[in-house]
């Protein structure tokens, strides 16, 4: 498989590195902006072709899928260019801004025959995996309730370099910059997690969102800081089970942690994942009593990478898929709503 990156910012380095472990896969080619940017990332990574645009690459057309890096407002427009042109794509999440535009792109790469995958990084959890198989074995019974919670802390700690001085955060926080806050960032991935995780679908929202005051005037040269910082979101799913789910940037002490608890009628799973390190716990069986929790043990799983390699090969689209990103997409949306009309949102 021959693939080109489009975008070569921050997290791009992670899709050359990751792609090229794979046997058979060949990155041939970078398209950014800023040409500086480009030379730097290809020269790092061996690429021989560089593009100064999406449209020139797709006129050079020697490549099969595109690994989308662009920043998330430019994802939409790309994503069709390179299905209209016949290519694969893995996106970088979220697919887009909002859920009309993410299944607009759905219903085009499945219409075109094409395998479209999203980057859901942290499926990539082996503690998530085995967790999901023991709720959908009913180990744990039918579900009853899931607490689920995203924390960073980049706000208030500098372990990933200043906010304020770094527009790779910057634009993070500021709407006209594309940035959805926190609920867009990393909200679309815990509402992945405990959705999946639990295995169970969401029926209604009720959400609020935070911006807090980060600087003088809420603006740090051309960004303003108007972007959500935190949220908390209640939520019932279509089984009839409640939950709650939240995350921040603000939560000092933690660097990446996304911790998902599902309990139901016989028992209860805890799956951790802190800054690259996976755990899992269950409370089961007559444990239960004694309110016991015990380590589960689990093997490693294939990456998102991967898979999306594997989905090209076979010609069958693997999850995440574009179709589950939309409806991931959907609930953001929905979230959004609620906290201007103080209402419970239903997704129907």
């Amino acid at each position: 498989m021959r693939l080109l990156i489009l975008g070569t910012g921050g997290m791009a380095n992670k899709h050359a590195a990751s792609f090229k472990e794979i046997q058979g896969v060949s990155v041939v080619g970078g398209v950014d902006v800023v040409p500086e940017r480009l030379a730097a990332f290809c020269s790092e990574h061996g690429i021989p072709n560089r593009f100064s645009s999406l449209e020139e690459a797709l006129a050079w057309g020697e490549f099969d899928a595109v690994a989308n890096v662009t920043p998330d407002a430019v994802h939409h427009p790309t994503t069709l260019q390179a299905i209209a042109a016949g290519k694969h794509v893995f996106c970088e999440k979220p697919l887009a801004t909002d859920a009309t535009k993410a299944m607009e792109m759905t219903e085009a790469i499945e219409k075109a025959g094409k395998v479209g995958m999203v980057n859901f990084t942290y499926r990539n959890s082996p503690a998530l995996q085995k967790g999901r198989q023991m709720v959908l074995a009913g180990e744990i019974g039918k579900v009853r309730h899931v607490e689920a919670s995203h924390l960073q802390s980049w706000l208030v700690g500098k372990h990933w370099g200043d906010w304020k001085s770094e527009s790779k955060w910057l634009w993070r926080l500021s709407k006209k910059h594309g940035s959805n806050g926190a609920l867009g960032d990393i909200g679309i991935h815990i509402v992945d997690f405990a959705s999946y995780g639990s295995g169970l679908d969401i029926a209604h929202v009720f959400a609020r969102l935070k911006t807090f005051s980060k600087a003088p005037g809420d603006k740090i040269g051309d960004y303003d800081l108007d972007a959500n910082d935190s949220f908390t979101m209640n939520v019932d799913f279509t089984t009839g089970a409640i939950g709650t789910i939240q995350a921040t940037r603000t939560a000092a002490g933690q660097m990446d942690q996304l911790r998902l608890r599902v309990y139901g009628e016989t028992g209860s799973i805890e799956i951790i994942y802190d800054t690259g390190k996976s755990t899992l716990r269950a409370c089961l069986g007559e444990d239960v009593h004694t309110a016991t929790w015990r380590d589960i043990s689990f093997d490693d799983v294939e990456t998102n990478y991967q898979r999306f390699v594997q989905a090209v090969r076979m010609g069958r689209t693997q999850e995440p898929s574009f179709r589950r990103a939309a409806n991931i997409q959907k609930v953001l949306d929905k979230a959004l709503a609620s906290d201007i009309s103080h209402k419970d949102e239903a997704l129907a």
